[in-house]
């Protein structure tokens, strides 16, 4: 194995001070493995976390992204719960492992790989043998490395905190990674899902993995629309992926004790709804920060026993960075992801 590896890093906020340079390749510590890193795939937030608009208290240098699949090459003094070969993807927040995360009111847990604590964009990196999970055996590590952000924010929104129930009605907002496994996720327990996107081509491509209704949101009121599909009872669990104000519209559209997931800032920090709609239909309005690695544990069990498929637009090299970067900036149908040829 060579000494070096190459990692992308930065020294202040902003894509343009992302650098590609060469490092030694580090040794794992006790209770540590060195992973070859084979897969990362990129999210909003971390575009967001490069560009400066979620300011956070980052080390720098610094390096993005929190999600990872690849190969554990060597472990260090003391760990058991993988060896060399195991192959495992990382977790988004790596000290919440079960129940309530740490931190309090004044403070709220925040404490993520990509954000605050150093990120996966990088050929190895050395990790606490408890940040990590198994990989899915179904799945290879382009695939499997969508599920530590995007994959278990659904699943934490729809199973662990929702209870997804057959014959309950989801909606989803627009077609990217959150929303496709939100999507799954439910058709895989019997629901019936509702996609809203501004493109017809994008609906039509939702639909064909198994979406029972598409909604282009350009062309009339969508919430009319969903009063008119579900004959007057709304949306039992939404994927709230925009934030803002278009709280409001899934407080319309939302059932009488449905609940909504806020798991999206596309229009800010803050938001905003009537308080008819939360007075009287009373619903259960979530946030949704990822979740935890038993959580995702579960998910990769479900994924090995359904044979769900991550939706990957496609896939660049990981000196390419920059083009996935401004592919993000257009918008995905599903995920992208960097692989290391």
């Amino acid at each position: 194995m060579s000494q070096t590896m190459q990692l992308w890093a930065m020294n202040v906020v902003g894509r343009e001070n992302l650098a590609l340079s060469t490092v030694p390749i580090p040794n794992p510590g006790p209770g540590e493995v060195l992973v070859r890193v084979n897969a990362v795939s990129l999210n909003y937030r971390d575009k967001m976390v490069i560009d400066g608009t979620m300011p956070l208290p980052l080390p720098f240098p610094f390096t993005p992204a929190s999600d990872m699949a690849g190969v554990v090459e060597k472990i260090g003094e003391g760990v058991t719960r993988f060896q060399e070969g195991s192959r495992v993807i990382s977790t988004f927040s790596p000290d919440w492992i079960d129940g309530k995360p740490n931190g309090n009111a004044r403070t709220p847990p925040y404490r993520t790989l990509g954000g605050v604590y150093q990120g996966m964009l990088a050929e190895y990196v050395v990790m606490s043998e408890n940040w990590l999970v198994a990989s899915p055996e179904t799945l290879d590590d382009i695939q499997a490395s969508t599920l530590p952000c995007a994959g278990l924010t659904a699943w934490f929104a729809l199973v662990e905190r929702g209870g997804l129930r057959a014959g309950q009605t989801v909606l989803v907002q627009g077609t990217g990674g959150v929303s496709m496994f939100a999507l799954q996720i439910a058709k895989a327990h019997g629901a019936q899902v509702f996609v809203t996107s501004g493109s017809d081509e994008k609906l039509a491509r939702a639909q064909a993995l198994g979406a029972d209704h598409g909604i282009n949101r350009l062309q009339g009121d969508w919430v009319d629309a969903i009063y008119e599909l579900t004959q007057e009872h709304g949306i039992d669990h939404i994927i709230e992926t925009v934030g803002g104000e278009n709280l409001s519209h899934s407080l319309r559209a939302v059932a009488v004790h449905g609940r909504i997931s806020v798991i999206g800032v596309l229009e800010g920090f803050e938001f905003s709804g009537p308080v008819g709609e939360l007075l009287l239909k009373s619903p259960t309005i979530q946030g949704i920060g990822v979740g935890h690695r038993r959580a995702l544990e579960d998910f990769v069990r479900a994924i090995d026993a359904n044979g769900l498929k991550p939706v990957i637009e496609t896939h660049y090299r990981f000196d390419e960075l920059p083009q996935a970067l401004a592919h993000l900036d257009r918008g995905a149908f599903g995920k992208i992801v960097l692989t290391r040829s």
